[in-house]
């Protein structure tokens, strides 16, 4: 077996050489070619790797994990009509999303964040996360969430919500599409200088929105990245270079994740299970920010927003709660 690993994955290559029998090939994300997977069985990335025809069409890769909670830079639909086996890392920096969530809410709100109402839009791994720390603080938490048949509507979270968090996938179809789920629609509900977080996916959040409501903004997602909107960056209060789930925890969880799946898929023996969740689902007023300088972060950006990539890509994990 052949596999090629994205160099962004940590402890990712030598795993694989010690527990299964493959040969690995370590490539940063833009030299992972066509012509460099065309006789890889197994190819493991990130969010920049966009697994699709142009790239894999006449491999032989019959296999494809990403480390990461999303899927949408892989055509789902392509590889499944040609039984290439697809698996991605549910959860894996849950805790760390949350913390962003709370850092920022800290940094802009204060740490006594008791009474205030939190709009919680997908209650997911993160999303769950989310609102059992906000109800630990004594926050108000309305939750969003269809396809889970929660019954509050966007427009009621939206309408009472102080702070608006999402925590949803990209999807554009279907019964409930998240694409621009915040428009201008949404933001003629909400509150004047009420704030507005995205650390899900950037076109969650429609951008001109985003610039046109009087609402605060908490932004680590960003349409069209690493081009960024200037304008959005200038406004938003606190802004990182999606990096909201860099932790070194969950960077080793998303690994291990990966490694399993394929070792399952090779019909090997498991060896290590992983749990998403954080060991408290309580935290203390201050604790978010104590934790984690996430105006660093947004100084960092702000400064070199020519280097969205570089930050990203250079970013020194942090330590969850």
């Amino acid at each position: 077996m052949k596999a090629i690993v994205e160099s962004k994955i940590p402890f990712l290559s030598g795993l694989l050489t010690d527990e299964t029998p493959t040969e690995v090939i370590v490539l940063p994300a833009n030299e992972i070619t066509p012509e460099a997977v065309r006789d890889a069985d197994a190819l493991f990335v990130r969010t920049r790797t966009r697994c699709n025809a142009a790239l894999l069409e006449g491999s032989a890769v019959k296999f494809i994990a990403t480390a990461t909670i999303g899927t949408d830079h892989i055509d789902l639909d392509w590889c499944n009509a040609r039984g290439i086996t697809v698996v991605n890392a549910p959860g894996c920096n849950a805790p760390a999303v949350a913390q962003w969530m709370f850092a920022a809410a800290e940094a802009l709100a204060g740490s006594q964040l008791q009474g205030l109402t939190l709009g919680v839009v997908g209650v997911g791994h993160v999303g769950s996360i989310v609102s059992r720390y906000g109800e630990s603080l004594g926050m108000k938490v309305m939750e969003c969430d269809p396809p889970k048949g929660l019954p509050l509507s966007l427009e009621e979270v939206a309408y009472n919500a102080d702070i608006l968090t999402f925590h949803t996938p990209l999807t554009t179809d279907g019964q409930w599409p998240t694409r621009h789920m915040f428009d201008s629609r949404i933001a003629s509900l909400m509150k004047p200088g009420a704030i507005v977080m995205n650390a899900a996916r950037g076109p969650v959040t429609d951008t001109r929105a985003l610039l046109e409501a009087p609402v605060r903004c908490a932004i680590d997602c960003w349409e069209g990245e690493p081009a960024i909107s200037q304008e959005l960056l200038e406004k938003a209060e606190v802004a990182t270079p999606h990096i909201a789930g860099y932790s070194s925890q969950g960077k080793m969880r998303a690994t291990i994740m990966v490694l399993e799946a394929y070792k399952k898929w090779l019909g090997l023996p498991p060896q290590s299970s992983v749990i998403v969740r954080p060991a408290s689902l309580t935290i203390r007023p201050g604790e978010a920010l104590k934790s984690y300088d996430i105006m660093a972060d947004t100084r960092s950006l702000k400064g070199r927003p020519d280097q969205f990539e570089n930050l990203r890509n250079s970013y020194n994990l942090r330590h969850e709660l």
